[in-house]
């Protein structure tokens, strides 16, 4: 039952949005550890973090009880396989959404916490029960769930939303879609089994080939713009281009691709390798004042 509960959770997920969060966290404070307030910050802030994505994903997991059956990948999880009840499931989303939320909003600091409930809603509501059955639009516009974490990390730090928390924002919401498009072409034909009406099942492959391609010429823009603004050094400035501009060109010849299951996969790689060592290399190379 405790490896359910936490596969529930989509942990792999979670490890990606807390080194966002970090970055975020550690990009505001410019490496100015001072005190031992800064890292009690820091640990709520994951905390309350971790939480509410946690409860939005059990939330996912409850509310796509019924299609996951449809899908190999997702067919053997605790509810379609029945070692979890639907009522047990939903009340663990609404403990971890209730004490995520109240760690942001008493132990970080307001703004965090509507931060958070912004995520929540917008993955839980407007992704989950709205769009994923019913637009192509999902991807894009759940997005923005997806982009909260470094945003939450860089206001515990400075409480206010400005320049720099926006970069952070368009870097994940702009990453997001090309990521999990390279996923559902991969996989185009259970999506479409399961009546999920993902971009490439509605519009084609070569069309959300296309469409990838103006969301990574849009993300190398942010990683400039982060280094413009003066929040990170040109060491990150120079291996942000290298990567992005890499996966930009593997981008551009999907559209020639014989194999398209191969380059799809590749370019999983790119976006998966890209978001870890970015934002790792952001915490490193983050400019102090």
């Amino acid at each position: 039952m405790f490896k359910d509960l936490v596969a529930l959770t989509k942990p792999r997920i979670i490890r990606l949005n807390l080194v966002a969060a970090f970055g975020g966290f550690w990009v505001a404070s410019r490496w100015q550890v001072q005190s031992w307030d800064f890292w009690l910050d820091l640990i709520w802030m994951l905390i309350g973090t971790t939480l509410t994505m946690a409860a939005a994903c059990v939330f996912n997991n409850y509310w796509d009880r019924d299609f996951d059956t449809k899908m190999s990948r997702t067919s053997d999880r605790a509810l379609p396989q029945g070692r979890l009840s639907p009522g047990f499931v939903l009340g663990y989303s609404i403990t971890l959404g209730a004490l995520g939320i109240a760690t942001l909003f008493l132990l970080v600091n307001p703004l965090c916490g509507w931060l958070g409930l912004l995520g929540m809603f917008v993955y839980g509501v407007v992704y989950t029960i709205w769009l994923k059955r019913t637009s192509t639009w999902s991807t894009s516009i759940g997005g923005i769930s997806g982009a909260m974490p470094p945003v939450i990390g860089y206001c515990a730090v400075t409480g206010q939303v400005d320049a720099g928390a926006w970069i952070l924002f368009a870097l994940l919401f702009l990453w997001q879609p090309p990521h999990f498009w390279s996923l559902t072409i991969r996989r185009v034909e259970e999506y479409r089994a399961a009546g999920f009406p993902v971009l490439p099942v509605v519009k084609g492959i070569l069309r959300t080939k296309w469409q990838m391609i103006p969301y990574i010429l849009l993300l190398l823009v942010a990683s400039i713009l982060l280094y413009t603004y003066d929040y990170v050094g040109i060491y990150y400035l120079v291996l942000s281009v290298v990567i992005v501009g890499a996966w930009l060109i593997h981008a551009i010849s999907g559209l020639v691709a014989k194999d398209t299951e191969k380059w799809a996969k590749m370019d999983f790689l790119f976006s998966v390798n890209y978001l870890m060592i970015m934002f790792l290399v952001m915490i490193l190379d983050t400019n102090g004042v």
